[in-house]
């Protein structure tokens, strides 16, 4: 599918949300229909008011079922409980695919996730950006070159306002790593450092977290031997970035069964 989309966007006043809608609009795709959270001083107002170009007939409102209404994909960069929520609701609304940006799902929500997939098709990623997913693909292929002699770290900086930890991105990329030494990550995660006793363990991923300002996102994966280091990184200088990403999967999954995808699938990586 080449052409105009019709398009949901789930919290449409937050920073995503925005960049996602003008986006969309930029590229000449149809807004069908907004959410925002109960209580969010967006709700009733018109969409013109938060995104120039918008459609001044359409105001962002609380329910999932009408915000969906009319539209072929539903794309949600939100809380885990919010996305969570939506997709009871989108099967019915008429939706045929969805694009999640959410991190920091727990192990019952993902099981909800793979369920909806059942009868959506769904593309779910830590992070949309070309960039990335390609390190992702390089820190997997140095993972299978090294031994477990190579000690593998991964580092993340986000804006001050993110709320999970690791990093969605830092987990893909420990995933990635994980994948390349032929285990999961939930074996080779190495508890935080901190306190007496804290020391690394061979073959072990470890992950190093900071919070700082307005930064949009940076991330780097260092392998390290007691001769030498290799660094592999990423820096996003334009949240837009993550946007058009978002709709390169949604036209992706528009010609897709139901399943849960990744955008190593779109991408064909």
């Amino acid at each position: 599918m080449t052409g105009s989309m019709k398009l949901a966007i789930a919290g449409i006043a937050g920073r995503m949300g925005k960049q996602l809608a003008s986006a969309a609009i930029e590229a000449g795709h149809e807004l069908t229909g907004a959410s925002e959270a109960p209580g969010s001083p967006a709700l009733g107002k018109s969409l013109d008011k938060l995104i120039p170009g918008a459609p001044s007939s359409m105001k962002p409102e609380s329910d999932v079922a009408g915000a969906a209404k009319g539209a072929d994909v539903w794309i949600d960069f939100t809380r885990p409980a919010a996305t969570i929520d939506a997709l009871k609701h989108l099967q019915k609304a008429g939706v045929k695919a969805v694009i999640i940006g959410t991190t920091g799902f727990d192990a019952a929500e993902e099981e909800a996730i793979g369920e909806a997939a059942g009868s959506l098709a769904i593309v779910k990623a830590g992070n949309y950006s070309l960039g990335v997913n390609l390190l992702c693909a390089l820190t997997k292929r140095a993972a299978e070159s090294l031994g477990d002699d190579w000690d593998i770290e991964v580092l993340e900086t986000h804006h001050r306002r993110k709320v999970d930890a690791p990093s969605g991105t830092a987990l893909m990329l420990g995933d990635a790593a994980a994948s390349g030494r032929g285990s999961d990550l939930k074996t080779l995660r190495q508890p935080p450092y901190d306190g007496p006793g804290a020391e690394r363990e061979r073959g072990k991923i470890g992950f190093s977290v900071r919070r700082s300002g307005g930064v949009i996102g940076e991330h780097e994966v260092t392998f390290g031997s007691d001769r030498e280091v290799i660094t592999l990184a990423h820096s996003a200088l334009d949240r837009s970035v993550f946007a058009h990403g978002a709709l390169a999967a949604a036209r992706w999954a528009l010609r897709q069964p139901p399943g849960l995808y990744d955008m190593t699938d779109v991408l064909g990586l």
